[in-house]
């Protein structure tokens, strides 16, 4: 089913991206969700109403959201949406036409979403980040550019399969983010062993 009124242009990735409610609206869907707009009024709960409407409507006229469902519920139509594959993904040539400015309202969109995220799991109250094999974690690597795209390769073995698992009971909707960047310092001549590392309490790690 195509989303209603369908433009003849579809909406830029780096539209959704730089965009703060609409990376929070395609965020809402990752992980082949489907929901609708009384759905994503509850997970987005802190965006006015009027404004999540108009997004959501704005994502899907631009290609960005599929309507998968719609049903008439007190004879107003209710709509259910998927995120159309790969809709929202920056390819690398689209990050070449970015600004640099573009690129840090990128980055602030998709930090504020992380944080709206972990607000919400800081909302449901006892949190014990050990039990819930949830935290967050930075390390320092020396690599070369050929050992850095082998570790994403390898990461992509590890994560792809376990991406297109469906929901079932037992599951819980994890959110897995990935930041990677050089360092803009030049290295020194003297390094700490082993790299240097700053976390928040990771899976099974307890404070003491």
């Amino acid at each position: 089913m195509t989303a209603p009124d369908q433009p003849v242009q579809r909406m830029r990735p780096a539209d959704v991206v730089l965009h703060p409610v609409r990376m929070r609206i395609v965020q809402a869907f990752l992980g082949d969700r489907e929901l609708t707009t009384g759905d994503l009024r509850t997970e987005i709960s802190d965006v006015p109403s009027a404004t999540l409407y108009r997004q959501v409507a704005a994502l899907a006229r631009g290609g960005v959201l599929d309507v998968v469902d719609e049903r008439r519920v007190r004879g107003a139509v209710e709509r259910t949406y998927r995120l159309r594959s790969g809709a929202a993904r920056v390819d690398g040539d689209e990050a070449l036409e970015m600004t640099v400015e573009e690129h840090r309202q990128a980055f602030l969109t998709f930090v504020v979403g992380l944080l709206a995220e972990f607000d919400h799991y800081l909302d449901r109250g006892h949190v014990d980040m050990a039990r819930d094999l949830a935290g967050f974690r930075q390390n320092a690597m020396y690599l070369s550019d050929e050992e850095m795209s082998a570790v994403v390769d390898e990461l992509r073995a590890v994560l792809d399969p376990r991406i297109a698992l469906p929901p079932t009971p037992g599951r819980t909707r994890r959110l897995f983010s990935t930041v990677l960047m050089p360092d803009a310092k030049p290295p020194t001549a003297t390094t700490a062993a082993g790299g240097n590392r700053a976390s928040a309490p990771s899976p099974k790690e307890r404070d003491r």
